[in-house]
């Protein structure tokens, strides 16, 4: 009960305006949700000194920037599953890319749907739900049908279960493809990928700005292969590009870390080794894509603005997981529970919200999201959604907040990894005969480069995320 007034209070605290002291009838919040594929926070908000992007500096500068959010699996599918769903991937079941949450769990309210619900016009354009697996019913413009083989056959485990063999394959027959090949494409791009989303986007606002809406815009860039129009190549030099101090040419498990915990790439340099020039000219690419990105946020949200929305609209940029560049020789996000393939750029512009303008330091989840979004809109939550309304740390970024993120991986549709971050420490324990576990002090090693998972002197604290992790793999809980 107590833990419900405070989230209504610090509601009250965020949205003070006219209509909240009763001046006026009280108008609907829109949602205006961007989403990007395979983004870490690099960005120029979150202190990079080289990577531009302006668009999402500003919309950084207008809210509440969080500076420790964290998905809930490294891959596409389970990650937005978990979000749109607000549960865990131990609890939704879906542990890959194959799998739809709702042929195993029918009475799962997906977030576009409790909005559509509701009276919301829900509009879609781009990647939100994974490629051909979207929850068509939950939109009323913008739905796709679902289209990927096996999604209708089995539930969602034992769709799960192929699926590890089914990558394993398609990663192989990539690997003549040269996945990481670097695209350039021709003219300003407003009319192909994501400059097509923004434009769909910028449409929907249009045609629907009476609202209430809630609005999806999924960008699918900077994931592979890295492309956009040259100019935004043009801002970069391979030669700027700083490679990291753990940088291999293939993946490498550093002494001491489990060699489960580095998985094969995916994504980048299949099968084959990366040379530091090829990786400073991909590093290059990626950084193009991204900023690529964030001129189509610009684009929308600057119709957002012309049409005089900003005031009545939730803003959610979100990143639906982390991704090396390097790291520990790897080149893409698959199996990653180490800091950079959990790690997020998450900001949420509200109107008016006492926070606006200020960093959170705390450590949030993105299945957080649901909660937040619903209370913002005054809508009602079923039971058994999890995660916690971020609506206190709109109201101020600093407030007290003692809660841990959970990152899960699969491998035959099988948990075998699970990590949990804190205000200080990132900890992963890993099952099988190459099990292991890893433990760093992030306030002194950012990079991750010293494993104390087996130091005397971490002992207590290895036991205390051991226990963690016991209890959320098999509850799904926290």
């Amino acid at each position: 009960m107590r833990k419900h007034l405070m989230i209504l209070m610090a509601l009250a605290v965020v949205l003070i305006g006219p209509s909240a002291r009763g001046d006026e009838p009280k108008k609907p919040l829109n949602v205006l949700f961007l989403f990007s594929d395979d983004l870490r926070p690099e960005l120029g908000t979150y202190g990079h000194p080289i990577v531009k992007t302006p668009n999402i500096d500003a919309l950084a500068a207008a809210g509440v920037r969080f500076d420790k959010a964290y998905c809930q699996f490294p891959l596409c599918n389970p990650s937005r599953t978990s979000l749109l769903t607000g549960r865990y991937p131990v609890v939704t079941g879906v542990l890959g890319n194959r799998s739809w949450f709702g042929k195993e769990h029918p009475d799962y309210v997906s977030l576009p749907r409790l909005f559509k619900n509701h009276g919301y016009k829900t509009l879609r354009s781009g990647k939100v739900f994974h490629g051909g697996i979207d929850d068509y019913e939950a939109w009323t413009m913008g739905g796709d049908p679902k289209t990927r083989p096996g999604v209708d056959r089995g539930g969602a485990l034992g769709v799960a279960v192929a699926e590890s063999s089914a990558e394993r394959k398609e990663s192989d027959g990539r690997r003549d493809r040269r996945s990481d090949s670097i695209i350039v494409i021709p003219g300003d791009g407003d009319s192909v990928g994501d400059g097509a989303v923004a434009s769909r986007a910028i449409k929907l606002l249009r045609e629907h700005k009476d609202g209430p809406f809630f609005l999806a815009c999924g960008f699918s860039k900077p994931h592979s292969p890295p492309e956009a129009p040259q100019r935004f190549f043009d801002l970069y030099d391979p030669a700027d590009v700083i490679l990291p101090p753990d940088f291999a040419p293939r993946p490498t498990a550093p002494p001491g870390v489990p060699p489960v915990s580095v998985r094969a790439n995916t994504d980048l340099f299949i099968g084959r080794d990366a040379s530091p020039d090829e990786a400073r000219k991909v590093v290059r690419a990626y950084w193009a894509a991204l900023t690529w990105v964030d001129y189509n946020v610009g684009r929308v949200i600057g119709e957002l603005d012309r049409l005089g929305l900003r005031e009545n609209t939730v803003i959610v940029f979100w990143g639906d997981h982390g991704y090396h560049l390097g790291e520990k020789g790897r080149w893409s996000k698959a199996g990653s529970l180490f800091e950079v393939g959990a790690r997020v750029p998450l900001i949420i512009a509200t109107p008016k919200a006492a926070g606006n303008g200020r960093p959170s330091r705390r450590v949030v989840e993105a299945l957080d999201i649901y909660r937040t979004l619903a209370d913002l809109t005054g809508l009602p939550v079923a039971e058994g959604v999890q995660g916690r309304s971020l609506v206190p740390l709109l109201a101020d970024p600093s407030a007290p907040w003692d809660h841990s993120a959970y990152t899960v991986w699969a491998e035959g549709g099988v948990i075998n990894g699970v990590s949990v971050r804190d205000e200080r420490f990132r900890y992963a324990e890993w099952d099988g005969p190459r099990g292991g576990a890893f433990l760093y002090d992030l306030n002194v090693d950012p990079r991750e480069l010293k494993n104390l998972a087996d130091d005397p002197a971490f002992a207590s604290i290895r036991e205390r995320f051991s226990g963690l992790v016991r209890r959320h793999r098999q509850t799904g809980g926290d």
